[in-house]
């Protein structure tokens, strides 16, 4: 009687088991009919920490919802030759996750407008513009740098356009205002300017470099129901944290101006001048890096241009809700970063461009948030219209040049 319990018991397990992959082999079947996915568009990379992964596809659902393609290159671009050519000018765009614009489609992106934008005007009549964008979520100025060094000369550019977005541009350059050794940062050694590499030996990067790492992610990227249980834990640490903070996004240009300083209050400090030496430092190195750039692109015989993007309370179609915000801080004005970039542009002899007063301006007469998607308006990344004012604004620049 023992044994055929035992059989019995295993029949059950192996029909159990058999039932649970089944199960799990029509929900990724479904899962892939319906078009779902939520793939993870970055890989490990050996000198920037970070990069977009060649050829990742799939649907962005964190800020709005929209449907990436990441090129061969590893680019949030279409595919693009490596010689270029003729009649082509040719602008490289280095930035961060404005630049990426994951939230938008490529067609709606300020850069992909920008094209056609310059092309329309007279001073690149005959002319075919092609930007180049090498944009990357959470990079910093140093990360930019890199990007300029190893990947950007090969493509031939005229010009190299950086945006920085005071955000958290400057914040990223120091390890310590970052919170991450698994990126390179740039360091002041016997007063000049070195490359900290030590990233590469961190735990977490090394794991991301091992083979198992390496499995790990092309697991993830393969099955769509393992992307399905990570959206499931995004989504419910998000909702969680939304509870936690109890935001209160505005919804109408005429938000009161405390929910949007509750927003903007996590990296306050860059509207205020720096007093601690952490936030002297991030601003030092900031602008060493930049003024490298600039020297580096000169020195290839393209020309530089830095473009300041703005911050969502700068922008702010309410005049109340930003005084108020300033109020709160105890500054005259939003712009103590930009004006700051923009001194260090005349010092360097950079041409730049401020896009965050224009912008205001813009939002404030059309009362129209640039910033920010769905229940987030007004918080965020640049929506359809921020892009558009942003392209707008860079081509008019351009081309006046």
């Amino acid at each position: 009687m023992i044994k055929p319990a035992k059989k019995s018991w295993k029949k059950k397990l192996v029909l159990v088991l058999i039932g649970i992959f089944f199960g799990l082999l029509m929900t990724e079947i479904f899962l892939r009919v319906i078009g779902y996915s939520y793939p993870d568009f970055y890989t490990a990379d050996y000198d920037r920490g970070i990069a977009l992964r060649p050829n990742a596809a799939g649907l962005y659902q964190r800020e709005g919802q929209n449907y990436v393609s990441i090129n061969s290159a590893g680019l949030r671009d279409r595919e693009h030759a490596t010689t270029k050519p003729p009649d082509t000018v040719r602008i490289a765009l280095l930035g961060d996750s404005y630049c990426e614009a994951l939230q938008v489609s490529m067609e709606q992106t300020f850069w992909w407008q920008l094209q056609q934008k310059l092309e329309a005007c007279s001073a690149f009549k005959g002319k075919h513009v092609e930007v180049i964008n090498f944009g990357v979520s959470g990079y910093g100025t140093a990360q930019e740098l890199i990007t300029l060094q190893q990947k950007v000369w090969e493509y031939s550019p005229d010009v190299v356009m950086l945006l920085v977005t005071t955000n958290n541009d400057i914040s990223d350059n120091v390890r310590d205002l970052k919170k991450t050794d698994q990126i390179p940062y740039f360091v002041y050694q016997d007063g000049q300017l070195a490359r900290d590499d030590s990233f590469r030996n961190s735990k977490g990067f090394r794991w991301r470099m091992s083979r198992l790492g390496r499995f790990s992610s092309w697991f993830r990227e393969s099955l769509r129901i393992v992307q399905l249980i990570d959206y499931v834990q995004f989504f419910a640490k998000y909702k969680l944290n939304e509870w936690r903070t109890q935001p209160a996004p505005p919804t109408t240009p005429q938000a009161p101006a405390k929910q949007v300083a509750r927003e903007a209050s996590v990296e306050n400090m860059i509207y205020l001048e720096p007093r601690e030496a952490v936030w002297k430092e991030a601003w030092q190195i900031t602008e060493s890096l930049i003024a490298e750039m600039n020297r580096e692109v000169r020195a290839k015989g393209a020309k530089f241009f830095l473009v300041i993007g703005s911050n969502p309370i700068q922008v702010h179609p309410d005049a109340t809700a930003r005084n108020g915000f300033a109020s709160e801080l105890g500054v005259a004005n939003l712009f103590y970063g930009n004006e700051r970039l923009v001194k260090l542009a005349n010092r360097e002899q950079i041409d730049s461009l401020d896009l965050a007063p224009p912008m205001q301006a813009y939002a404030e007469q059309n009362k129209v948030f640039l910033h920010g998607f769905g229940k987030q308006i007004g918080n965020g990344h640049w929506n359809a219209d921020g892009h558009k004012v942003a392209a707008d604004l860079i081509a008019q620049h351009i081309c006046r040049q």
